[in-house]
C-alpha cells in the first residue's frame, strides 16, 4: 500500500541504520527529525560527472566547481591576528590552492587525503591558481553520473556523503508513496508523480530528470500554500455575512470635487473595484497596493465614505503614533467642510467627525470618543492598534483601512473584524512587492495595484553619493532649497553611538550637523525613543516651516507628508534595504517643486553597491522589488507571511513565477468543487502535516 507523508512524519531518523545519538543531534542541526524531513532535505546542487570541471582547464575569473583531494593543509595567524587555513587540493590534473580567513576549523575538516568539492572563482596569486573562502562539500567516494550535494551545517558535523547514505535508505524504506495530485492535474501541468519525483531529485539520472523532479516537488510546496489562502478567502466568504454598502451616493461626489487634483486612472479603476466589493454580498477582503506617492490615501478615505454614506462608521489603522497622526491631519483636511445628514439639528446636518486614538490619547479624551462612537456620531476614527482594544466599541463599522499590513498578523485583522458584524476590510501597503510573491503573502486578498503617480508629482532626482566631492554637493544642496524656502531630511541608521556598528547616529549626526555642514540652519531631532508629545511636538513645527532640516532615524519612512521639504540625505545608505530607501526618498518629490535624494557611503559588498545602483536608475518600486528579489531571495518577502513548517524548500519566486500562478489556478479549481476538500483526503491530510497549526484548525473546523 502506498505510503502517506504522514507515516513518514511519524518515523524517527534513530530508526534509520548508522544514526546513533551523537548523529541524531547532528541532523537536529539541521531540523531533521524524522524521514520525512530528511526526504525533505534536498540537494542543493549536483555534480555532474560527465561534465566535471579540471583544475588545468579552468579560466582566471571563472566561478567553477572541482571535485578534488586535499593534499596539505596549514593553519597560521596573520600579522592581524586573524585566522588562515591554506589548503592545497589535487585533481589528477592540476593543484589549486584555497584560503579560508577567519575559519580555524576548517583545518579540522579538511585533512590530509580528504575528498571534497571546491565552489568559488578561480584567481592567480603569486603564480599559484587559487579560490578565496571557495563553498566546501565533503562528499566522500561516491560513484554516479549524477551526484546530490547537500546544505550541511559546520556545526552538525555531518557529510554530504553521511546524508545521501541516510536518504537512499529512507526512500527504500518509503517504497510506493501515495500522491495526492489527481492523475489528470499531472498530466495537464506535465509533471511526473511523487515517487518518481522524491527518486530523482536525490538520485538523478541526468540534469533534465532532476529539473522533472524538482518542478513536481516545487508545485507540491506552492499548491499547498496556495490551498491554505484560497480555503482561508472562500471559508471567510461563506461565513462572514457582507453589508451592502450603498456606493452610489453624494458624499463620494462631493469628496472627489472637492480633491485638489485630477483622480489618475489607476486611483479610479481602484475605486470601481472597491465599489464593487462593497456593495457585493460578502465582505470586502482586497489589499491595496501602490508605489509611494500613487495616492493610496484618497483611495482608502473613498471606500471609507462608502461606508459612512450608508450610515456605518469607518476605522484607519496604522502601525505608528507618527503615522495615525499624519493620517489623521491629512484625512481631516481632506474631509473639512464635508457634512453628513443629522435629523436633530435644525438644518438637518452636521459637520463629518473624524477622531484620532492613540496610546497617548487622555483617558477623559477616550471616554469622550467612546461615548461618541457608541452614539455613531463619529464617524470615522483613525489609530494605532489601540483601536483594538476592548473599550473600543463602534455602533456600526462597516468600513476597516489596514495601513501597512505587513506591521499586523492575521490576528490582528481578526479583532479589528469582530467589532463589526463582518466590515469590509482595505490593507494598504506601500511597499511594491512582485505580483509573483503577493499570490503567496497576500493569497486570501483580492488584489488592487495603483501604478500611475498623480499629477503635480515631482520626479526625485537620486544621486549616490560616493565621494567627498559628492556629498559636499548634498549639503550645498540643502543649503539652496532652504534659501528658496524649501524643507529637507537627513536620514541616519541609529539613534546612538554604537561601537559595534559604525554608523552615524541621530542623536550625534544633529549636533555634528549644526555645527558643522548645516550650521546656521534650523535643525529638528525626531527618533523612535522620544515621548510621543516631543515627536509631535517636531512634526509640527516642521509641517509649518519653523524647522528647515528634521534630522531623524527611520520614524519618517511611511506617510509622513511635508510638500515643502525637496531634499532627502540618506547617511550609511549601504545599511538600508531597497524598499526602505524607496520609501525614504518618497518624502520629498510630494509638489510640482523639483526634488532630490543624496545616498551617502560607501559600500562594503556588492550587494550594497547593486542596491545603491538600482535606486539611482530607476524610481519604479514595482521594478525595485524585482531588483530586491534577486538580491536577497525569498526570505525578504515571504518572511512578511506568518511562518508554519510549509515555508518553502524548493519553490523559488525567482525561478518559479509560471508555476506560482498554476499553483493557484489549480488551489482555486479544487476548491471551489471540493470546498472542504473531502473528495482529496490526501491534500487535506497534508495540509494537516504541513501547514501552521492554528492555521490548519481554522481551515479545517468546520
Amino acid at each position: 500500500m502506498a505510503r502517506r507523508l504522514r507515516a513518514l512524519a511519524e518515523i524517527p531518523v534513530k530508526e534509520l541504520r548508522g544514526v546513533g545519538d551523537k548523529k541524531v543531534a547532528g541532523l537536529a542541526e539541521m531540523q531533521i527529525e524524522s524521514v520525512l524531513d530528511l526526504l525533505m532535505h534536498y540537494p542543493r546542487r549536483y555534480i555532474d560527472r560527465t561534465q566535471q570541471a579540471e583544475i588545468r582547464t579552468l579560466q582566471i575569473g571563472e566561478e567553477a566547481m572541482v571535485l578534488a583531494t586535499v593534499k596539505r593543509v596549514v593553519a597560521r595567524r596573520t600579522r592581524n591576528r586573524r585566522s588562515l587555513v591554506e589548503v592545497d587540493v589535487f585533481d589528477g590534473s592540476g593543484y589549486l590552492h584555497c584560503t579560508f580567513f577567519n575559519q580555524p576549523w576548517r583545518a579540522r575538516q579538511l585533512a590530509a587525503g580528504t575528498e571534497a568539492v571546491f565552489f568559488g572563482k578561480l584567481e592567480m596569486y603569486r603564480g599559484r591558481r587559487q579560490m578565496t573562502s571557495p563553498v566546501v562539500d565533503l562528499v566522500g567516494d561516491r560513484t554516479g553520473r549524477m551526484v546530490p550535494v547537500y546544505p550541511q551545517s559546520e556545526k552538525s558535523g555531518l557529510s554530504t556523503w553521511d546524508l545521501a547514505q541516510w536518504v537512499e535508505e529512507a526512500l527504500r524504506r518509503a517504497g510506493e508513496l501515495a500522491d495526492p495530485l489527481p492523475a489528470s492535474w499531472r498530466d495537464e501541468l506535465d509533471v511526473p508523480g511523487r515517487t518518481w519525483a522524491f527518486s530523482h531529485i536525490h538520485n538523478p539520472e541526468s540534469v533534465g530528470a532532476a529539473r522533472a523532479a524538482r518542478k513536481r516537488l516545487a508545485l507540491d510546496e506552492l499548491l499547498r500554500l496556495q490551498l491554505a489562502l484560497v480555503m482561508r478567502k472562500r471559508a471567510l466568504e461563506r461565513e462572514a455575512k457582507g453589508i451592502r454598502h450603498t456606493i452610489d451616493g453624494e458624499l463620494v461626489r462631493r469628496f472627489h470635487a472637492k480633491v485638489p487634483f485630477a483622480l489618475t486612472g489607476a486611483q479610479r479603476r481602484a475605486c470601481e473595484e472597491i465599489a464593487t466589493d462593497l456593495a457585493g454580498p460578502h465582505p470586502m477582503h482586497r489589499l491595496l497596493q501602490g508605489d509611494v506617492g500613487s495616492g493610496k490615501t484618497v483611495v482608502a478615505v473613498t471606500a471609507l465614505l462608502m461606508g459612512v454614506q450608508g450610515g456605518y462608521q469607518g476605522a484607519f489603522m496604522a502601525p505608528t503614533e507618527v503615522l495615525a497622526e499624519q493620517h489623521f491631519l491629512g484625512v481631516r483636511q481632506l474631509l473639512a467642510d464635508l457634512s453628513v445628514r443629522d435629523d436633530a439639528t435644525l438644518i438637518g446636518e452636521r459637520p463629518l467627525r473624524v477622531e484620532l486614538l492613540t496610546n497617548r490619547t487622555t483617558a477623559k479624551e477616550r471616554e469622550r470618543l467612546a461615548a461618541g462612537l457608541r452614539a455613531g456620531e463619529v464617524e470615522m476614527l483613525i489609530g494605532t492598534h489601540a483601536l483594538l482594544t476592548e473599550g473600543v466599541e463602534f455602533a456600526r463599522l462597516g468600513v476597516v483601512v489596514i495601513d501597512e499590513q505587513h506591521r499586523f498578523g492575521v490576528e490582528q485583522r481578526a479583532l479589528l473584524r469582530a467589532k463589526g458584524d463582518d466590515p469590509d476590510v482595505l490593507v494598504m501597503t506601500a511597499t511594491p512587492i512582485p505580483r509573483t510573491a503577493a499570490m503567496l503573502v497576500y493569497g486570501d486578498l483580492d488584489l488592487t495595484v495603483l501604478d500611475e503617480l498623480p499629477q503635480g508629482r515631482s520626479p526625485v532626482a537620486t544621486v549616490w553619493a560616493r565621494g567627498a566631492l559628492e556629498e559636499a554637493e548634498a549639503w550645498r544642496r540643502v543649503h539652496e532649497q532652504v534659501a528658496a524656502g524649501h524643507q529637507a531630511y537627513v536620514v541616519c541608521p541609529l539613534v546612538e553611538e554604537s561601537e559595534r556598528i559604525q554608523a552615524r547616529s541621530a542623536s550625534v549626526e544633529f549636533a555634528r550637523l549644526g555645527a558643522e555642514e548645516l550650521s546656521g540652519l534650523r535643525l529638528g531631532l525626531l527618533h523612535g525613543q522620544m515621548a510621543s508629545r516631543d515627536k509631535e511636538a517636531v512634526m509640527a513645527a516642521f509641517r509649518r516651516g519653523e524647522v528647515d532640516v528634521l534630522v531623524a532615524t527611520t520614524v519618517v519612512e511611511v506617510g509622513v507628508d511635508v510638500p515643502n521639504a525637496t531634499v532627502m540625505v540618506i547617511e550609511d545608505a549601504h545599511r538600508f534595504g531597497i524598499a526602505q530607501l524607496h520609501q525614504l526618498r518618497g518624502r520629498v518629490g510630494r509638489a510640482p517643486a523639483a526634488s532630490w535624494c543624496y545616498l551617502l557611503g560607501e559600500t562594503s559588498t556588492p550587494e550594497a553597491e547593486e542596491r545603491l545602483e538600482a535606486l539611482e536608475r530607476t524610481r519604479d518600486g514595482f521594478e525595485l522589488a524585482e531588483v530586491d528579489l534577486e538580491l536577497r531571495g525569498e526570505g525578504s518577502i515571504l518572511g512578511t507571511r506568518q511562518k508554519g513548517r510549509s515555508d518553502l524548500r524548493l519553490a523559488s519566486l525567482r525561478r518559479d513565477k509560471d508555476l506560482v500562478a498554476e499553483a493557484r489556478r489549480v488551489a482555486f479549481a479544487i476548491v471551489d468543487a471540493d470546498p472542504h476538500l473531502t473528495g482529496h483526503e490526501l491534500l487535506a491530510d497534508e495540509l494537516r502535516l504541513l501547514v501552521d497549526e492554528e492555521e490548519a484548525e481554522f481551515l479545517f473546523k468546520s
